[in-house]
């Protein structure tokens, strides 16, 4: 396929410590691939909640407390309650933010993390028996539960790395064509994420086309506003390994006509081990692609499920067939 050349830079909130600046509470600062491999094609924002509001670096580690049902921010070694001045910083920091595509934030973080922060009895110690939110974390995904959300240490899994790049380069690409203001975009963004829509969401996929072909009877700021919500809805979960066997085999039905009867059974071959688990999602689609540029099929060489994020992170996205993370 030829080389892609992105329209928007997705806008992503990541936190501080993963590779931008030595700020976690011992000084010391973590190298992310992920991350690196970004930083080409987004637009990073990059707090880090603990040091902002002036704990300092290194500083004592702070804890997660559990009084009275409510989560409270807690340093034992000082015996401070820094609660108040976090929650004022998130308020703060979120209201001030504007529009972002998504958040990739520091796993098991006191204030970062997203749903595997231990939390403590009252008396800073005792464990209680499972995880939460921090406190920055917790937050973000209250107020954000449609944009592409994630903590690092769950990207290195490929099928939620892959849906995590899906969703924060569709949104920024709907973001983009939200600010344009013409019909002819939102148009032209539904016929391009047709495959990729199929893939996550048959019905909602539908839905998306209805209310592209009303928008004249709505007005095009109320319908992308309707478009943008059920979007949001529509990619809130990953395909399912059978649901991209079902994109892969419409596809298949434009090109194979075109081949030898040897190349159908050898993508049909590569379909059936994909199911099984034995390969990765992209050696199918790769070779549909060398079929769609050797036979010049234009409807499928703009679709997004093709090339739904830049090539340079696809290494980091396999996608075996059989797991399921979206049950």
């Amino acid at each position: 396929m030829p080389k892609i050349e992105w329209p928007v830079r997705p806008r992503l909130v990541c936190s501080r410590c993963l590779g931008f600046d030595s700020c976690r509470y011992n000084g010391q600062k973590l190298s992310d691939p992920l991350v690196e491999a970004l930083e080409l094609f987004v637009e990073f924002v990059t707090p880090c909640p603990e040091a902002d509001i002036g704990l300092g670096i290194p500083r004592h580690p702070v804890r997660i407390i559990v009084h009275d049902g409510e989560q409270r921010m807690f340093q034992p070694a000082t015996g401070l309650d820094h609660t108040g001045s976090m929650l004022e910083y998130v308020e703060r920091f979120l209201e001030d933010l504007g529009e972002v595509d998504g958040f990739l934030l520091k796993s098991r973080s006191p204030s970062c993390g997203m749903r595997d922060v231990k939390q403590y009895r009252e008396d800073g110690q005792s464990l209680i028996t499972g995880r939460g939110a921090g406190l920055f974390g917790g937050e973000v995904a209250r107020r954000f539960p449609g944009l592409a959300v994630e903590d690092e240490g769950r990207l290195h899994n490929v099928e939620i790395r892959d849906h995590f790049l899906r969703k924060l380069f569709t949104l920024a690409d709907f973001r983009r064509i939200g600010g344009i203001g013409r019909a002819s975009e939102l148009v032209d963004f539904q016929s391009r994420n047709k495959l990729l829509l199929m893939a996550y969401d048959q019905e909602r996929m539908r839905e998306l086309g209805r209310i592209v072909a009303a928008q004249r009877s709505a007005g095009l700021e109320r319908t992308v506003e309707l478009y943008g919500g059920v979007l949001r809805s529509a990619l809130s979960r990953g395909p399912s390994y059978r649901a991209n066997i079902n994109v892969l085999q419409h596809a298949f039905g434009y090109v194979s006509d075109h081949i030898s009867p040897e190349e159908r059974g050898f993508f049909l071959d590569h379909l059936e081990m994909y199911r099984e688990g034995r390969t990765p999602l992209v050696t199918c689609i790769k070779l549909l692609e060398s079929w769609i540029v050797r036979f010049h099929v234009d409807y499928l060489r703009d679709q997004t499920f093709f090339h739904p994020y830049p090539e340079e992170l696809l290494d980091r996205c396999g996608g075996l067939g059989k797991d399921e993370y979206w049950r």
